[in-house]
This record gives C-alpha cells, sequence and structure tokens, in this order.
C-alpha cells in the first residue's frame, strides 16, 4: 500500500504534527526516514500532563527537546500544562527558549512561584495572546501577586486566574493593544479599589473575584472607552464603578450567593441601574433569584435597559447552597412569617427547581416592552465555558 501521507509537502504536516501533543509527534520519526527530523521543524510546544508518568520523564523529554529542536524554527504557540510541581530551572529554561524564538500565544497553567518566571516574559514584545494560571506549591498559601510592571505591547488578549492583585493598582496600563481581558478565580488585597483601564479593551470577563473578607465599599473601577461586551460569573460583592458606558452593547450575568448579605442583590441592582444603553442581556435564572432579594424591588424606580433589543434567559437548576442561601435571605426579609408560610418557602426551594421569580421580567422590560424574550437551559457543557476553567 503506498504511503501518501508521507508524499504531503512539509508544510502540510508539521501542520498536522502541531495539533499532536509534542510527545506524539516526537515519536513519529519511527514511523519511517521521511519523519526522522520533521518534529524539529514543529512550530508549537504542547505539553500537558498526561503522557508523562513522572516528573523526572517530563523533565529530560523537555531538555532533549530543546536541545534538538531547530534553531532557526520560531516557535509560535506554547501550551505549558502541570498538575503536579514544575522545577524552576526548567520553567526558565522553557519560557526563555520560547521568548527568544519570538512566541506568539502563550498558555500556562502550572504550580509555581511568580519569582521563577523569568523577567523577559513580562515585556515579550512578539506574544499576543497569554493565558496565565499559576497556583502557589503550597496548599491553602495567598495566591501570588500579578505584577504591576508588564510592558506586553503586542498583547491583544489576556486570561488570568488565581492570582491577587494590589488595591489601589492599574495591572494593565501596560497593553497598549489589548481586547480581551478575563480575571478568574482571583482577589483583590487591601482597600483599595482595582482600576482595569484600557482605550482598546472590547470584552471584559470577570469570573468568580473574591475577597478574604467581603469589602461592600470596595470597587472595580473601569475606565474602558472601547468596552462592547461584559460577562460576570459570580457573587457580585464588588461595586463596579463604570464611566462612558454608552459602548457596552451586550452584557452576561451569571450571579448567586451561597451566604446571606444583603448587599449583594442590592450591588446586582446598581449594575443593571447603569446600563442603560445596551442592546441584548443574557441573564440567568439564578442571577433573577437574587435580583428579587432587593426589597420592594418592583416599586423601584428603573431608568435602564431603554435600548434593549433582546433578553435572554438561561434556566438552571439552584444548587444545594445556593438553595439555603435564598431561604435564610427571604426569611430575613420577611421575619413575620407564620410557620406555614416558612414550612411552604422551604419546600418550594427544596426542589432546587429552576424557576423565575413573578414579576421580574416585566420589571426588566418595562421601558424596552418589545424587547425579544428568550428561554433556554443550561446546559453542563455551558456551566463549563461560563466557570471558565483554564
Amino acid at each position: 500500500m503506498k504511503d501518501r501521507l508521507s508524499d504531503l509537502p512539509d508544510c502540510v504536516l508539521l501542520r498536522i504534527l502541531s495539533s499532536l501533543h509534542t510527545k506524539q509527534a516526537v515519536q513519529t520519526c519511527v514511523l519511517s526516514t521521511r519523519y526522522n527530523n520533521l518534529w524539529k521543524h514543529v512550530p508549537v510546544l504542547s505539553l500537558g500532563p498526561c503522557l508523562f508518568k513522572t516528573r523526572k520523564g517530563f523533565t529530560k523529554f523537555v531538555s532533549r527537546f530543546l536541545s534538538l529542536h531547530d534553531e532557526s524554527t520560531a516557535l509560535r504557540r506554547l501550551s505549558l500544562d502541570r498538575d503536579g510541581i514544575i522545577v524552576p530551572p526548567l520553567l526558565e529554561r522553557i519560557l526563555n527558549y520560547v521568548v527568544s524564538h519570538n512566541v506568539k500565544r502563550l498558555r500556562i497553567h502550572v504550580k509555581c512561584d511568580i519569582q521563577h518566571f523569568p523577567s523577559c516574559l513580562f515585556s515579550c514584545h512578539t506574544l499576543t495572546s497569554l493565558r496565565f494560571y499559576v497556583s502557589t506549591r503550597i496548599y491553602n498559601k495567598p495566591n501570588i501577586l500579578f505584577p504591576n510592571s508588564l510592558n506586553l505591547p503586542s498583547l491583544t488578549r489576556l486570561h488570568i486566574g488565581s492570582v491577587s492583585f494590589l488595591g489601589g493598582a492599574d495591572p494593565f496600563s501596560g497593553f497598549p493593544m489589548l481586547k480581551s481581558l478575563r480575571i478568574s478565580c482571583s482577589k483583590i488585597l487591601g482597600e483599595q479599589n482595582l482600576c482595569i483601564s484600557s482605550i482598546t479593551l472590547v470584552k471584559l470577563t470577570i469570573n468568580r473575584t473574591y475577597y478574604k473578607l467581603p469589602n461592600f465599599n470596595q470597587k472595580i473601577e473601569l475606565s474602558t472607552p472601547s468596552l462592547c461586551s461584559f460577562v460576570f460569573v459570580g457573587t457580585p460583592f464588588q461595586i463596579l464603578s463604570w464611566s462612558q458606558l454608552r459602548s457596552i452593547k451586550h452584557v452576561e450575568i451569571y450571579a448567586y450567593m451561597l451566604q446571606n448579605f444583603a448587599q449583594i442583590p442590592s450591588n446586582l441592582l446598581g449594575w443593571l441601574l447603569e446600563l442603560t444603553d445596551i442592546k441584548s442581556l443574557k441573564i440567568s435564572s439564578d442571577t433573577l433569584q437574587v435580583l428579587s432579594l432587593v426589597p420592594d424591588l418592583l416599586k423601584v424606580k428603573f431608568h435602564s435597559l431603554r435600548n434593549l433589543k433582546s433578553l435572554t434567559v438561561e434556566m438552571k437548576q439552584l444548587s444545594y447552597c445556593f438553595s439555603n442561601a435564598l431561604i435564610d435571605s427571604k426569611l430575613a426579609l420577611n421575619p413575620a412569617m407564620s410557620q406555614k408560610e416558612v414550612a411552604t418557602l422551604r419546600e418550594a426551594f427544596k426542589k432546587r427547581s429552576s424557576s423565575i421569580p413573578e414579576g421580574i421580567i416585566d420589571f426588566l422590560l418595562q421601558n424596552s416592552p418589545s424587547a425579544q424574550v428568550n428561554y433556554s437551559k443550561v446546559h453542563r457543557r455551558f456551566l463549563a465555558e461560563i466557570n471558565l476553567s483554564p
């Protein structure tokens, strides 16, 4: 049988090899002489945890790969994903190599301390996309502090997770081309506000940003005149301080609460009151439950959502913790409830079925009665996407 695959030009074969894990790409050298040295020109380095049984085997393979890889070949993309600890000298060698070979896209998910990252990474002029999820090597140790002095002039897409930000800082000012920013599972330290300022930012996603102790007076200040899309997943502890809101057209909010804090529903309402010009709103049934906890919500003067064209409600089953938080919150709002009413309330939320509080859709649409309303069921795949796992 004729080997048609080997007759393909190098550029096609390299594209195929680039879609494989790097270890698998190297293993193709045993297929025939056609593949002996082809892997040395692969422009992608993909190092996941699944194909290495030991840290020693991982270290040995990566060291050999870097030693034998063709020096004239640019490495366009690095994906480094390690469940275990990576030794600092190897991490530094990998990052120094890819930066010196004009890396454009970088995905890092490792356990390591920030001081082990070479400085060249944070001043790489060719980098356009960075996914940076770094956890400490010691369990229950505070998140690493995200550096404030970064200089990545070509960066257009930044995803960061498991880091801490120092209040009062403006950590994104060193990215003059940034268009998409995603902040996940991160903390804000200190009493001051976090500032996100960018004249080029188009899409912002905030997922599960939290505090050691909730500080309901703390703000995330947004100075983003080009922002078109805003997505939030988590508990709205923080106040969002917006400027130049007219650019925002698409908003998604997937809110929940695990404890009874009266400020959380008020913060959520405050966000919606500021969003006067958005055209589409996607919101979860959980978010509507949180919003319904605002005292006398339906009597609030609501002048927002005047240009809304579509409202999509994602129907989601209540979690056990959220269901209990809702019960506690409703009992706190209505302390005079009879024992029968309390029993009925507990029984209703015990089923944990998705539901929409009465009158809340009409409340949101009172200034845009002709907006199209859609309802959809949240699937597990969708939940994984909005949870923004690395």
